[in-house]
């Protein structure tokens, strides 16, 4: 290949020395010499030449030299991690496919090389459940006191939500997690803000006595099998001991956020009709104690047992008539906890009842049963790749889907929980993250953000990790390439999915090339299509083109083409999954499942599973990339009606952050006009890190009438001229759910009140 065209000059404007510029260039065009194509040349590159010390812009113009040939229409995204085959060979889906007897299909159409094969396998799990998921229970270690009669029973009805996953299993799946593996292996890392590189080690067997003993305990208060218990505290390893107690007492454990005001726990509690809550005292935000067990007891009357936010003091609560201290619980159970013996239930028992943001109206109630959480366990086995004896960090909490994923996801694959008590947003995190060895990080995009933006992780190697991973919400390119960066360059594995299927429906692989900010493939076990509004809207086919059915009202698009068919693109659509999928859920406490997820949906007309499933809604608008890569534009059922004319909140802020440099995130509401009649689009945008010194109006504010104009200009350009920007707001931060989705009616009732105000 030819090398970049870099001079001394140029690299010293990019942050690099007179001195060592030279030999700086001299060792790019040998590499560029000895490599044949941009990908093999830009591995060596960015493991082999660029240090995470230099400059980051350094990295992006090497990055878009060495890339500047690329067709993104033909091939795809340009990568910026490239999987070697060293590390192909040792991931969990290569081992697994060099063992795999996966049938007929499999022996005839597999080609022996795991990067090429994973596509196959990948349709074989949704295909073939009967085959692929016995061995990764095995893998899982997953605990059956009764076999299931087979994978998966379709109902004779044809509807979802009375097929069956694992008919007639009897099992305890917090147990799976607690017994199968060494008890001397460690199960839980964790390390306090103050002294972030002071580690300490919970083994399996000492996080097993703990949860037996919370078990225990719940028995000898008259908890029984069956009965909801709230969980309102931060993640902690009492926490963890705690939830998996619940679940081996045969109760359902209730997530609950410890950020929820008052109100939103209350209605928690009513809707799983709680018997107890788990709570603190305080919780810490920074360096601030705030009252927790306050807002617990404001809630209602629900009984709860108190942990103390200081560990080894009392609680600093007034206590209700029949609350507990954490101590005076465990007494309680302390004669009986090596006795223990977990409960023993069906597959489709409920184990966690979760619930989605809650921005609009009663959250809906979601139950996990004790198939759930193998998707877990077996997404991140899949895509982030965890193996026995690595060690999974991912800033959460209980109260949010992915505190429970993190649960299971680690010790299901017999891996460490890394817990960090104090925020993951300084230093301090980051020394825990290397002490305590993490090889898979996941974060959110505004937790990258305020590192780069802060430069808080400089000088960190992460020497462990393997890989990144994300999830929450729609991701920066540039952002997650300085990740990339900053980690030596290690792999970001988007991960996008729900609360309602127990974790993702794309995400990525560690045999596959990673571009920042997409996902390279759908999920194990999941099959799903893309809905456009017109049948002609897409002509493409996917690999069950043959069994698609158009209706007046939609148009379908497979997840992946055919084999031997080239990769269209460049269609966006609302993504719908196709059941059956393992994990996914079948019922809602609060509201008629059916109705919520397959109500008005289309057809498939015919699935080798399921008869003629009719395609479960999810929400997300998806748009496809060339050689089967995704890219998430946010909720596609944001929308507001302008002028008559209906639009996704997510495309008018995709016009802002896309078109206007300094605007960094945006928010799009509709409010009313005074008086009533159309409805006004209001615009709250963040902007980017100083940004405000360049640009800013009279008084070093910002000049929000220039942002307005080029809000108008963008929306004008890239959707429809008589989309008209009534009011633009400058913020600091948009505010978010417990699961980082935007609360826009947060932001229109802030416009309502300051206009019932005039």
């Amino acid at each position: 290949m030819a090398a970049p065209r870099l001079t001394p000059e140029v690299l010293k404007s990019h942050g690099m020395t007179w001195e060592i510029a030279p030999s700086f260039i001299d060792e790019i065009a040998a590499v560029m010499q000895a490599e044949s194509n941009p990908c093999s040349a830009w591995q060596v590159l960015s493991k082999q030449v660029l240090r995470q010390d230099h400059d980051f812009r350094l990295h992006q113009l090497l990055h878009r030299q060495v890339f500047q040939g690329w067709d993104v229409e033909c091939q795809g995204p340009i990568p910026t991690w490239i999987p070697t085959d060293e590390g192909t060979r040792e991931t969990n889906l290569a081992c697994f496919m060099q063992v795999w007897q996966g049938g007929e299909a499999w022996e005839e159409r597999r080609q022996g090389d795991p990067t090429k094969d994973w596509p196959l396998l990948q349709q074989l799990s949704w295909e073939e459940p009967e085959a692929f998921w016995p061995p990764v229970l095995q893998h899982l270690r997953v605990n059956f006191h009764q076999m299931p009669s087979r994978m998966f029973q379709a109902a004779s009805s044809g509807n979802p939500d009375e097929h069956v996953w694992l008919p007639g299993a009897r099992l305890n799946i917090a147990e799976s997690c607690l017994e199968a593996r060494d008890p001397d292996a460690p199960a839980i890392q964790w390390a306090d803000e103050a002294s972030p590189r002071v580690v300490q080690t919970i083994s399996l067997g000492s996080l097993r006595l703990q949860s037996f003993h919370v078990a225990a305990s719940l028995q000898q208060l008259g908890i029984r099998p069956g009965a909801a218990v709230g969980v309102a505290m931060p993640m902690t390893p009492e926490s963890v001991a705690i939830y998996l107690g619940i679940i081996l007492a045969g109760c359902a454990a209730v997530s609950i956020a410890d950020s929820f005001a008052p109100s939103e726990i209350q209605s928690r509690l009513k809707i799983s009709g709680a018997a107890l809550i788990f709570t603190q005292d305080h919780v810490m935000r920074g360096k601030r104690q705030h009252p927790m067990f306050d807002k617990v007891a404001k809630a209602g009357d629900v009984r709860a047992v108190v942990l103390p936010c200081q560990a080894g003091s009392a609680p600093q609560a007034e206590f209700r008539p029949g609350d507990l201290s954490w101590q005076d619980f465990l007494r309680a159970g302390k004669p009986y906890r090596r006795e223990f013996r977990p409960c023993i239930v069906h597959s489709n028992d409920i184990c966690n009842i979760l619930f989605s943001s809650g921005t609009t109206g009663e959250p809906k109630a979601i139950p996990w049963t004790h198939v759930t959480p193998i998707r877990c366990g077996a997404n991140a086995w899949a895509h982030q790749d965890v193996r026995q004896r690595d060690v999974v960090c991912w800033p959460t909490s209980l109260g949010w889907m992915m505190g429970p994923w993190l649960v299971f996801a680690a010790l299901l694959n017999g891996a460490a929980i890394a817990l960090f008590n104090g925020p993951p947003l300084a230093r301090p995190f980051g020394d825990f993250v290397d002490a305590a060895r993490v090889t898979m990080l996941g974060v959110v995009p505004s937790i990258v953000r305020a590192w780069r933006g802060s430069d808080c992780m400089q000088g960190f190697e992460w020497g462990a990790l393997r890989c990144f991973s994300s999830t929450g919400e729609a991701s920066s390119p540039e952002d997650y390439h300085w990740l990339m960066a900053r980690g030596g360059y290690k792999p970001v594995m988007e991960y996008c999915g729900g609360t309602e299927i127990g974790g993702g429906f794309l995400s990525g692989t560690l045999l596959q090339p990673q571009a920042p900010a997409t996902f390279s493939t759908p999920t194990i076990g999941t099959n799903l299509v893309l809905l456009g509004p017109e049948p002609e809207a897409s002509s493409s086919s996917g690999s069950n083109n043959d069994e698609r059915q158009q209706s007046p009202h939609w148009s379908l698009t497979a997840a992946q083409p055919a084999e031997g068919q080239s990769c269209s693109s460049g269609f966006t659509g609302e993504l719908a999954l196709v059941p059956p999928m393992l994990g996914a859920s079948q019922r809602l406490l609060n509201r008629d499942h059916f109705h919520a997820y397959y109500q008005g949906m289309p057809r498939l007309k015919a699935s080798s599973l399921a008869g003629s499933p009719v395609l479960r809604r999810h929400g997300d608008e998806v748009e496809r990339l060339p050689c089967g890569y995704y890219v998430a534009h946010g909720r596609s059922d944001d929308t507001m009606n302008l002028g008559g004319i209906k639009v996704s909140s997510v495309e008018l802020e995709k016009a802002c952050t896309s078109e206007v440099q300094e605007v960094m995130e945006a928010a799009a509401v509709a409010v009313p006009s005074l008086g009533g009649g159309p409805s006004r689009l209001v615009l709250f945008l963040v902007l980017q890190p100083g940004s405000l010194g360049q640009h800013a109006g009279a008084g070093n504010q910002p000049d929000k009438p220039r942002l307005q104009q080029q809000c108008q200009q963008a929306i004008r350009s890239r959707l429809n001229p008589l989309f008209k920007v009534a009011e633009v707001h400058v913020v600091e931060s948009l505010p978010r759910t417990a699961s980082n989705k935007v609360m826009r009616r947060l932001l229109r009732e802030q416009v309502d009140n300051k206009a019932s105000k005039l």
